[in-house]
């Protein structure tokens, strides 16, 4: 087996890797490193059903010791070598709500927390929706989906809050962009 060491990308030292993540050192700074996918790439898939109800899973996330409402997301490239944003953000969508996308337009990639990791998210918008499953998720994943009318769902998502479920902060990025490309430009039906 290789150094660890041989992975980082800048001069760097290796502190702890793990199945998943590692943990770097470059000069006094540490941060974190996906060890799976492309370059620590996710994507965020936004939904919405064409009876306009916008797609959400709920699911136990053991970092943070609670259940979470997120939109569909997962790794780019994690099982698939060929896996494109594209084909990710498809396949995320089903594994996880059972709903197919007829198209999907990559809005917009950055860091999720640029000062801790590696990691960076793709927003993707899915359209033409069309049910082919249950969802859930694969393997060990208990995936619950919700699909909450678009025009409620930030008040769903505050009571869901309220009830003490996290919530990703990404959320309302992907609420906006139902709407709106990033620049700002109203979205035509």
């Amino acid at each position: 087996m290789a150094d660890a060491n041989d992975d980082c990308k800048d001069e760097c030292t290796v502190l702890h890797e793990g199945d998943w993540l590692r943990l770097v050192k470059r000069g006094k700074w540490e941060s974190c490193e996906r060890t799976h996918g492309k370059d620590g790439l996710a994507v965020l898939v936004i939904a919405v059903t064409p009876d306009d109800h916008v797609l959400f899973v709920e699911q136990y996330r053991v970092p943070l010791g609670a259940r979470t409402i997120e939109m569909p997301a997962g790794l780019v490239g994690d099982d698939y070598d060929e896996d494109t944003l594209e084909s990710a953000a498809r396949r995320e969508l089903i594994e996880e709500t059972g709903w197919e996308p007829g198209r999907v337009d990559v809005l917009l990639i950055g860091p999720t927390s640029s000062g801790m990791s590696n990691e960076r998210i793709a927003f993707a918008r899915a359209l033409d929706l069309r049910k082919v499953g249950d969802g859930g998720g694969v393997g060990a994943e208990d995936i619950t989906v919700h699909a909450v009318p678009r025009a409620t769902a930030p008040a769903w998502l505050m009571r869901k809050h309220a009830e003490g479920y996290e919530l990703d902060l990404k959320l309302w990025a992907g609420l906006w962009m139902i709407e709106h490309d990033p620049d700002g430009t109203k979205v035509v039906p």
